[in-house]
């Protein structure tokens, strides 16, 4: 049972994360970082792990002031106990801000999962991935220049770990509840055998026929067939790839359709097949991402995928010595 000690005073740990998002985000009460993430808290994020709260508060500060407009809504909020004082949350959210470009006005839709481990209503450790893709086209920036304009600076502490051994029993945000223990075993084998094993033929044996996948770019593609394609179109450049599955969290609620699982991985591979990001270097990537699936009667209805294209590009740049190297807010 979760001591109400670990989202207090919200009424749960979906209003906590709801309340607190839109205090910091919306009313721009960026101070009240202080109040919300511990001194030594520690962020990974896609161009690199922050360590220290005073990071947080300056890289949310220049997101605020680049987009002051930006109002994100709660398309999901995927918690779960870790202990009795603590839990974490996977809050999917979703932005469709309003921005003039010149004199032309446009939307910008885009979606960002945070995985969050709060103990006693304070952050401890944040995993955090962002549609960067979907911001940079829909502003009519070339993703080459965009990532140019980034530095990759690198992943410490957990992240390079070797991946949990036992995820349903612990992850990277400690020991978790047995909770659904079937859907996530067929997530996990699901992972394994189509996106790890590629053998996309199975495809049907976890997905139904109607399914919707919501990944980077603000792109959505439907049914088995465009499943399979936006798998090769992820993989084509990595062909080596792989994924670790890092964290895993479960939350049944009428208030998002019902049992969705939260899946917090690491693709690991070489950039040495398809040259969609310039020339091969056939040197090692590492990709933050993160993965919310809803599932009914058994079978993955939707998966919503999110990782940073962008940030996977500055990466690649990193290692080839491509451009300058400015400072950036990883966060």
């Amino acid at each position: 049972m979760l001591d109400k000690v670990a989202y207090e005073p919200w009424a749960d740990p979906d209003d906590f994360i709801r309340e607190v998002t839109d205090h910091i985000w919306v009313e721009r009460n960026i101070g009240f970082i202080e109040d919300n993430y511990e001194p030594d808290s520690i962020v990974h994020a896609s161009l690199g792990t922050v360590v220290c709260r005073d990071g947080v508060v300056e890289g949310s500060l220049m997101r605020i002031a680049a987009t002051p407009q930006h109002v994100g809504v709660a398309e999901d909020v995927i918690w779960e106990a870790r202990g009795d004082d603590a839990f974490l949350s996977s809050h999917l959210v979703f932005s469709a801000d309003a921005v003039s470009i010149g004199a032309e006005p446009k939307e910008i839709r885009t979606r960002t999962i945070a995985n969050c481990l709060y103990r006693r209503g304070r952050m401890v450790e944040e995993w955090v991935a962002r549609d960067e893709l979907a911001r940079v086209l829909q502003s009519g920036e070339d993703p080459d220049e965009a990532a140019r304009k980034q530095t990759f600076q690198g992943y410490v502490g957990s992240w390079l770990e070797p991946a949990p051994k036992d995820v349903l029993s612990v992850g990277d945000s400690g020991p978790r509840p047995d909770e659904f223990r079937s859907e996530c075993e067929m997530v996990l084998e699901f992972i394994e055998k189509v996106w790890n094993k590629r053998d996309l033929s199975k495809l049907s044996d976890y997905m139904v026929r109607d399914l919707f996948l919501h990944t980077v770019g603000d792109r959505t593609v439907v049914r088995p067939d465009g499943y399979q394609r936006e798998l090769l179109r992820l993989l084509a450049p990595f062909p080596n790839a792989q994924f670790e599955v890092r964290d895993v969290q479960t939350n049944f609620a009428d208030r998002y359709a019902g049992l969705r699982v939260a899946v917090t991985w690491k693709m690991t591979g070489t950039y040495n097949g398809a040259a969609h990001f310039g020339p091969p270097t056939d040197k090692p990537i590492d990709l933050l991402g993160i993965s919310q699936f809803l599932i009914r009667d058994g079978r993955i209805e939707r998966e919503v995928r999110v990782y940073d294209e962008i940030a996977l590009r500055s990466q690649i740049n990193s290692t080839r010595g491509d451009g300058d190297e400015p400072v950036a807010n990883i966060y």
